[in-house]
């Protein structure tokens, strides 16, 4: 994931960064690709749940942005107005696929298990961030990264959208209302069942894998003790 400070700027700057690309600069948009790229790729494929579409419509989003930016006035940051045309892109891809991909499932879609030891307090960011730390922690952090991500996937929108905007992108609240242009309320009442839902997800299949584990241990242990009678 980019870092997320990176993609905020001052009003000042950002007005003249507005400007600059209001007049055509490629050196503007050059620095708003490489500032956004990442972010809005990540966004698109976590709630997508299609990297190879998620590439595409992260094209797409720029080319939108490149294409409108001539009509943006400011009602909004520029960050707020870019994610909103993201999530716009990402809808009619979803409604696209609900009129003519129903039965495809991409095969490059990643199919994990959820963690059994996940404390509902804790900050899901912080299990999709790239962590500094020894190559055992790395590995460790990639499992449990991997199974949130998995549960993730299956949380129902618009709940999932609103938790990635929130718990990972570090929107605020009233800026996540902007975004997805909804009210106030509307937001927390999205991130409370989201949260629910990933809740029971993670609960879920770790009672799943408890199982699987101890049928597992019943397997391995049964040819011993007839080995022993």
């Amino acid at each position: 994931m980019g870092d997320l400070a990176s993609t905020l700027v001052p009003a000042n700057e950002e007005s003249s960064l507005i400007a600059e690309l209001c007049a055509g600069s490629e050196e503007a948009f050059a620095w708003l690709i490489t500032h956004y790229h990442q972010p809005i790729y990540s966004l698109l494929a976590r709630t997508l749940g299609d990297r190879d579409v998620a590439a595409d419509l992260t094209q797409e989003v720029f080319i939108k942005v490149f294409r409108g930016i001539g009509g943006f006035h400011g009602e909004s940051s520029l960050r707020t107005w870019i994610y909103r045309i993201a999530l716009r892109e990402a809808s009619n891809q979803r409604r696209w696929w609900m009129r003519h991909r129903q039965q495809e499932m991409s095969l490059d879609q990643d199919i994990g298990e959820t963690d059994s030891g996940c404390d509902s307090r804790f900050r899901y960011r912080d299990l999709l961030i790239d962590p500094q730390e020894s190559p055992l922690d790395l590995i460790m952090q990639d499992e449990v990264r991997a199974r949130v991500e998995a549960a993730l996937a299956q949380v129902a929108e618009p709940f999932r959208t609103t938790l990635i905007l929130r718990e990972i992108e570090g929107f605020g609240y009233e800026e996540l209302a902007e975004v997805e242009g909804v009210n106030l309320g509307t937001v927390k009442s999205r991130l409370v069942r989201g949260r629910a839902m990933l809740k029971k997800l993670l609960m879920a299949s770790a009672a799943d894998e408890a199982r699987s584990a101890e049928a597992c241990g019943e397997r391995l242990s049964a040819p011993v003790f007839e080995e022993a009678q």
